[in-house]
């Protein structure tokens, strides 16, 4: 990406340059274009030859006393015209001997054509207003060029560093001071930084917002592209930007520029942004440090459908996220996916309110299951929320159901989706597993076996208790023979000194051995 600075450089519109004290001195007064007072002045002119429009590049404000126009209504006409043609910023007339009043000429020429004529009612040095305007227009190019480099290096010693794509956006939200939204070229949002309170803002109205994004730039909207190689991948937008509108643009170029690059190195793709949209999203409504209601409009704007539908909270045991994502995509199922910490992914689905949430969660585990394998992915789920503001229990729900299964899933006889009436005891123990008493019971019952070297023999122990003491399925389940199960059961018997033959210390040590293992978790 190439920024050319002379067609970004920073200008003073026609209406500040009124404005300023030197100006006021000589008693400006708009006499025709006041509709387009905030075209951007890029340089002041003197010149007094009809033909003006011959020297000029665009952008110029043109000042004149019109000494060589005057007594000539054509030349008049033509000189406004000529300055029209050559796209200039607007014209101002000293008047004096040449002119004591403004000339009708000029004036209805100007207004047909919308070029702003202003008059000056007092006797004014032209050179003062040149220094004047060409000193702020170097100060300001200056400074927009100081920014530029500065942004362009703070943003590449943090991709250099490794920064996520949020720090970077947290950067440029702070040089522009207004929300950032990085989206993908279907309007999702991919990631947003600025303050929490006006990035909701945007959010909440981010349908609108994302139509004029893709539009004509206006009231502050600055956007740049994502791509390279001649392909657009995604765009970057500085939403109600009140700085200089060049400096913007040249902020939003060189933030653009970052993140093609911190794409290239992280050798990632736009999906992978979406993978952090979604698991910063589904994290923050687990925590529960933001109110749901809050985090609505990130929901909304990243792609979620939200209004009236059934919310089915799932969280899987050895998913792969790209996997969930594409069976989502291949079974219609809208939702978000985002990855846990211990293996564990979180999905959200959103259905229409007419869909049977339960058989389509069982149909998705039964799918998942089939292409990872039987003893792999665990599917658990909460019951289905109509109220956005219930998702956060359901997903912490979900998650709960999820670890308390965690260690034993393989030797359990699962549902395709794992419920909280599913996981009894187990899920008991998961919420006791932090009181002291119950890890010193823990403790107390496997002291026998709790050292490393007695790993495989608690592994045995585990799928035993967890089939029901069925002696066939845990040999098959560990790949050994009837006598050589045998032969660790009793070994197992031995260390504890229990018969697990007994129900009740058969019980015991199971209580013990799921505290154990939820305390591991």
């Amino acid at each position: 990406m190439t920024i050319t600075l002379g067609s970004l450089e920073p200008a003073l519109s026609v209406r500040q340059v009124l404005t300023l004290e030197r100006v006021l001195a000589g008693e400006p007064e708009v006499v025709a274009g006041a509709s387009h007072l905030d075209r951007p002045v890029r340089w002041v002119h003197v010149a007094e030859a009809a033909d003006v429009g011959v020297m000029l590049s665009g952008g110029e404000m043109v000042l004149t006393t019109g000494v060589l126009l005057a007594g000539d209504e054509d030349k008049q006409a033509e000189y406004v015209r000529s300055l029209h043609r050559a796209e200039a910023a607007a014209v101002v007339l000293g008047l004096g001997r040449a002119f004591p009043a403004a000339p009708d000429v000029m004036r209805r020429a100007a207004e047909r054509c919308g070029l702003p004529m202003v008059v000056l009612h007092r006797p004014f040095p032209f050179a003062e207003l040149t220094e004047e305007v060409q000193s702020r227009l170097v100060r300001r190019k200056f400074a927009a060029v100081s920014l530029s480099e500065a942004v362009r290096t703070e943003l590449t010693a943090l991709i250099t560093a490794g920064a996520p794509l949020q720090r970077l956006l947290d950067e440029v939200a702070r040089h522009s001071g207004c929300p950032v939204v990085v989206t993908n070229l279907a309007h999702r949002v991919l990631g947003t930084a600025g303050e929490r309170s006006a990035v909701d803002d945007v959010l909440r109205d981010w349908e609108r917002i994302a139509r004029q994004a893709g539009g004509t730039e206006g009231d502050g909207w600055i956007r740049a592209e994502l791509g390279g190689r001649g392909e657009r991948w995604g765009r970057i937008v500085l939403c109600g930007y009140r700085g200089d509108t060049a400096t913007g643009r040249l902020l939003a170029d060189r933030a653009a520029e970052a993140l093609v690059l911190h794409r290239m190195l992280g050798g990632g793709a736009v999906c992978s942004w979406e993978e952090q949209s979604a698991q910063s999203l589904l994290t923050d409504l687990l925590s529960g440090v933001v109110p749901a209601r809050q985090l609505l409009p990130r929901a909304r704007a990243a792609g979620l459908p939200v209004n009236r539908r059934t919310f089915v909270p799932l969280v899987v045991r050895d998913g792969d996220t790209r996997r969930l994502e594409r069976l989502l995509r291949l079974l219609g199922l809208p939702g978000l996916v985002a990855e846990l910490a211990d293996g564990a992914t979180a999905v959200l689905l959103s259905l229409a309110r007419d869909q049977d949430a339960g058989a389509l969660a069982a149909h998705f585990a039964t799918r998942l299951r089939t292409e990872s394998g039987p003893d792999r992915a665990v599917v658990a789920a909460a019951d289905p929320r109509t109220v956005w503001d219930d998702v956060p229990a359901g997903l912490r729900e979900a998650r709960h159901v999820a670890d308390a299964v965690a260690d034993s899933a393989a030797a359990l006889d699962l549902p395709p989706v794992v419920r909280l009436r599913d996981v009894h005891l187990r899920g008991l123990i998961r919420l006791l597993r932090d009181d002291p008493h119950v890890q010193s019971f823990a403790e107390r019952e496997l002291d026998g076996l709790l050292c490393e070297t007695d790993e495989d023999l608690l592994s045995v122990l585990r799928t035993y208790l967890a089939t029901g003491r069925n002696k066939s399925r845990t040999a098959q389940l560990h790949h050994v023979s009837r006598p050589a199960l045998y032969r660790r059961l009793e070994a197992i018997q031995a260390r504890l000194g229990v018969d697990l033959d007994d129900f009740e210390q058969a019980a015991s040590v199971h209580i013990a051995l799921l505290a154990h293992d939820a305390q591991q978790q």
